[in-house]
């Protein structure tokens, strides 16, 4: 095989333990690839958004028609932009997860959440 050919092994995922992907990533030796739909839906359930979320629209709204809008505003943008938020920068979320959890990067991997490759 030319070296010029990349490897099979190269494009196929690879079981690494989390004390290797912890040492390993910083040091460019692996690749990932994250699903983005399947990490937001896992970000969303890991982080409890919705229960967070609902919560701050609700008590915002409260507050805003109960006469103190200058606090229930704020609530009602924050309940409405977290989810957002999340769904924007899940993949950076589970990474970071992932990184500092090893439960978190277990399920990331064997739901197909994330997959970890050898660098090029």
């Amino acid at each position: 095989m030319n070296e010029s050919e990349p490897s099979a092994e190269n494009f196929s995922p690879i079981y690494v333990s989390h004390q290797e992907f912890r040492a390993g990533l910083p040091a460019g030796r692996f690749r990932l690839i994250v699903n983005p739909e399947r990490a937001q839906k896992y970000i969303k359930h890991r982080l409890f958004v919705v229960g967070i979320a609902l919560p701050l629209l609700g008590i915002g709204t409260a507050l805003s028609l109960s006469g103190y809008p200058w606090v229930g505003l704020p609530l009602v943008l924050a309940g409405a932009l977290l989810p957002r938020v999340i769904k924007a920068h899940a993949a950076k979320i589970l990474l970071h997860l992932a990184l500092h959890d090893a439960k978190t990067y277990q399920d990331a991997t064997e739901y197909e959440i994330m997959e970890v490759r050898y660098a090029d």
